[in-house]
């Protein structure tokens, strides 16, 4: 989970994230100010977690831009836990905030292992 960890603070300045952890799951809270639904795509591609999204900007047609800092597309590649899993997955944005949960890869359960000497005969 370092190199996740590694690649959220190594994010562009625009966007901010926090990475949440429970028993059976990783959530990734990412600040995306002007993205909606309809306007970001999230996949799972090779084990990262792969954000493109386009802010939705509003100018005055009487206005124009002296300096633009935000940028319009946002598009950003997170690597994810190995037991982290894109299957039942799921995404909302609520004002510009874009929380992911990706359910973590079930663990296989407890189990004895039965042990034979070399010299039973079965």
């Amino acid at each position: 989970m370092s190199a996740l960890r590694d690649a959220l603070q190594e994010l562009p300045e625009s966007v901010f994230a926090d990475l949440l952890e429970s028993d059976d799951a990783y959530q990734i809270v990412l600040d995306l100010p002007g993205v909606t639904a309809e306007t970001a795509e999230l996949r799972v591609d090779r084990g990262r977690l792969v954000v493109e999204a386009r802010r939705e900007k509003d100018v005055p047609a009487e206005f124009h831009y002296v300096s633009e800092e935000r940028p319009l597309f946002v598009d950003v590649e997170l690597p994810l836990p190995p037991d982290a899993t894109g299957a039942d997955a799921t995404a909302e944005v609520d004002r510009g905030v874009l929380t992911v949960t990706l359910p973590k890869r079930s663990a296989t359960p407890e189990q004895s292992i039965p042990i034979t000497s070399a010299g039973d005969d079965a």
